[in-house]
């Protein structure tokens, strides 16, 4: 009994990583970003109470659009599943907005990504967790800020050739980059772009 499942063991494994590629490629395209305008995140940047805000007035925020820019290798297990990790340079920010003053924060991320590829003939749906490095900042309060993010994605891609498709992705932060009037502003993220796959030699 146990040498049956030994070998089954051992067959399986072989028939799954037998199949396994490797291909890297490049991504680009629109960014659709702002913060939140409440959110409690998993880390907030003040410790001031409540009490503090109370006679503030509420932010309000705006998308702003920008782009994105990566590279990534496609590890394809099957023709069902593949893991994805990817670095990118993304630029984003928002619009926060009272009734006295508009700020645009332009922020730009280093961003590692590891996202999950489900494959349904042409058709590619992600799921995946990044975390994110601020690297550049503009109009962004040096002393009210965070410089990592954590976040989680969704997106679906289409291949339209074997090395050529689009794509588009939704990304949510998960720790709050900063604080004003007792809310907690996460990063929020809409992506549509384009990927090429380079062919690899065999």
């Amino acid at each position: 009994m146990k040498k049956t499942a030994l070998l089954l063991f051992a067959l399986l494994a072989s028939l799954s990583f037998a199949q396994v590629t490797f291909s890297p490629g490049i991504r680009t395209g629109v960014n659709f970003a702002k913060f939140t305008e409440s959110d409690g995140g998993f880390y907030n940047l003040f410790e001031a109470s409540d009490e503090y805000w109370a006679n503030e007035e509420r932010v309000q925020t705006s998308y702003i659009t920008d782009f994105y820019i990566g590279a990534f290798g496609t590890i394809r297990f099957s023709k069902l599943y593949a893991l994805q990790p990817e670095i990118n340079y993304s630029r984003q920010g928002t619009i926060m907005k009272t009734s006295y003053q508009e700020v645009k924060s332009e922020l730009s991320y280093l961003s590692l990504q590891a996202v999950n590829k489900f494959y349904f003939n042409k058709l590619n749906v992600h799921a995946g967790v990044s975390i994110d490095f601020l690297i550049a900042d503009k109009n962004f309060d040096p002393y009210n800020k965070k410089s990592t993010d954590l976040g989680v994605l969704v997106g679906a891609g289409y291949d339209i050739t074997k090395n050529f498709g689009v794509e588009a992705r939704f990304k949510k932060g998960l720790i709050s980059q900063i604080k004003t009037t007792s809310e907690d502003h996460t990063n929020l993220l809409f992506q549509a772009g384009i990927y090429y796959t380079f062919t690899m030699k065999k």
